[in-house]
C-alpha cells in the first residue's frame, strides 16, 4: 500500500514551502506517489518534475478556482501539460483576475481597516504567482493585528467584496482536458473552514457538475470524516467517476498534516484510489 497525497501546495500559491522544501517534506514524511496542485499555476511543476527522485512518483496538476452558475467550486486537473496553450492562457486569465481582487483587498484594508501596507509588504504581494487571501493573513498575523491566518482572514478579509473573479467552471473543465488532464471536484462537500453540505445538497449540485464534464470527485480529505467519505466514495462509483484523495497541506499555512486523508487519520489503500489507475 503506497503512502500518496494528490493535493498539496508550494510557495507558487498559498502554501508555505518551496518546491524544494516540499519534496524534502515528501521524503520524510514517506509518501510515494504526490501531486503539487498550486491555485491557479502551474509554476513550479517542471521544476519539481527535475528534481524529484524516480522512486517518488510525481503527478503534475492544478487547482483551478471556478464559479460554475451558482456553485462556487475549485477544480483539480491532474496529468496536465503545462505548456498547453489553451492552460497557459487560462492562467494568464487567472493572473490579471487575481490581480484585480488583489488591489481591492489593499484598498479594503486601508478604508475600513485603516491598515496601511508598506513598500515591502506590496513588493512581496505583487511578486506572487498567485495572491489569495492567505497571503494577506500572513502581514495581519506578522503585524501582530492576528493570532492565526484564519481568524484573520475572518476578521479582516471576509467583508471585501472583490466580485467575481473565478474562472467559469465548464471553461476550466474544458480548458484541463484539452491539457490533457483529469478534471477533479475538489474537497466536494465543503473546503477548509466551511460548512459541509448535506447529502441531497451535494447531490443536487453534482448532478450540475457532473454535466460539465467533470470526471472524478476528491472523496478522501483531511477534513472530511469516514462517513462522509464513504458517502463520497459510493457516489463517485454510482456516477461512474474517478476517486481521488488528498490532505491540500499548506505547510505552516494551515493545520493540516501532510498525508492526512480524514479527520481520524485512517490510512486509506491506493487501491481505493482509482484515478491513480490513469494517471501511473
Amino acid at each position: 500500500m503506497a503512502k500518496f497525497d494528490l493535493h498539496l501546495h508550494s510557495n507558487n500559491s498559498d502554501g508555505s514551502e518551496t518546491v524544494e522544501e516540499l519534496i524534502q517534506t515528501v521524503i520524510n514524511s514517506g509518501i510515494k506517489i504526490f501531486a503539487l496542485t498550486d491555485h491557479d499555476t502551474a509554476a513550479g511543476i517542471e521544476k519539481i518534475s527535475v528534481l524529484v527522485s524516480p522512486k517518488i512518483k510525481f503527478i503534475k496538476g492544478i487547482e483551478l478556482t471556478c464559479k460554475t452558475g451558482n456553485i462556487k467550486c475549485h477544480i483539480l486537473g491532474y496529468g496536465i501539460n503545462p505548456e498547453n496553450k489553451e492552460l497557459k492562457d487560462l492562467i494568464a486569465l487567472g493572473k490579471k483576475l487575481r490581480r484585480q481582487k488583489l488591489e481591492t483587498r489593499i484598498n479594503y484594508l486601508k478604508e475600513v481597516w485603516n491598515i496601511e501596507l508598506t513598500q515591502e509588504e506590496l513588493d512581496w504581494l505583487y511578486s506572487r504567482q498567485s495572491v489569495v487571501k492567505t497571503h494577506f493573513a500572513n502581514i495581519l498575523v506578522n503585524r501582530g493585528l492576528s493570532d492565526n491566518n484564519v481568524d484573520a482572514m475572518k476578521k479582516y478579509l471576509d467583508g471585501c467584496k472583490t466580485g467575481n473573479t473565478k474562472f467559469d467552471g465548464e471553461a476550466a473543465i474544458s480548458t484541463i482536458l484539452k491539457a490533457g488532464g483529469i478534471p477533479v471536484w475538489a474537497h466536494p462537500l465543503g473546503g477548509e473552514g466551511e460548512e459541509h453540505l448535506t447529502e441531497d445538497e451535494f447531490i443536487s449540485k453534482l448532478e450540475i457538475m457532473a454535466n460539465c464534464g467533470i470526471q472524478g470527485l476528491e472523496c478522501y480529505y483531511s477534513r472530511y470524516s469516514l462517513k462522509e467519505e464513504k458517502f463520497l466514495a459510493n457516489c463517485a462509483k454510482k456516477y461512474n467517476l474517478l476517486i481521488s484523495g488528498g490532505s491540500d497541506w499548506h505547510g505552516k499555512n494551515k493545520t493540516v498534516q501532510i498525508g492526512s486523508l480524514n479527520t481520524e487519520f485512517c490510512e486509506i489503500d491506493s487501491k481505493q484510489i482509482t484515478i491513480l489507475d490513469r494517471l501511473l
